[in-house]
């Protein structure tokens, strides 16, 4: 887009055009943004102090119950390291489910027990409602590491 002079008024020959872009509005745009930016920045950054109140609860470590059940290689099992019989060992869940926290029961079977009686006694703990069952094993002694044969 060409814009003519103001110094050629009217007359007819050779009037040369103007290629220049008008600064004028656009250094207005900018003086408005800047006005703008300048009056809204500090609403930004404005905090209003608000009285919290303060919370002097402290929290509760509460000791994790665990209660050791142990199966030994002929199918006894153990509570906390007194016999008990499978019947009785449902009511003695039934009786701890209530509690809070929940105990957790550690089996700990003989490697040579039937996978029978181990059933048994998570089924039996889980009819009861028992939530928290870990077991505990021992691990596989570690092997010698094989020696490099020497070239």
């Amino acid at each position: 887009m060409a814009f003519g002079g103001f110094d050629n008024k009217g007359q007819g020959g050779g009037g040369h055009t103007m290629s220049e872009i008008n600064m004028v509005p656009l250094i207005d745009v900018m003086l408005v943004l800047l006005v703008i930016f300048i009056i809204t920045a500090p609403l930004l950054a404005h905090s209003i102090k608000i009285n919290l109140p303060q919370a002097s609860a402290e929290q509760i470590e509460e000791d994790p119950v665990t209660l050791d059940l142990a199966i030994d290689a002929s199918g006894q099992i153990f509570w906390n390291e007194e016999p008990i019989e499978m019947p009785a060992l449902f009511n003695r869940f039934a009786a701890i489910t209530g509690e809070k926290p929940q105990p957790e029961i550690r089996i700990r079977a003989d490697l040579n027990t039937r996978y029978e009686i181990l059933a048994d006694v998570m089924s039996s703990a889980k009819r009861a409602g028992m939530k928290r069952i870990g077991f505990i094993t021992q691990p596989r002694p570690s092997e010698p590491a094989p020696e490099a044969a020497a070239p």
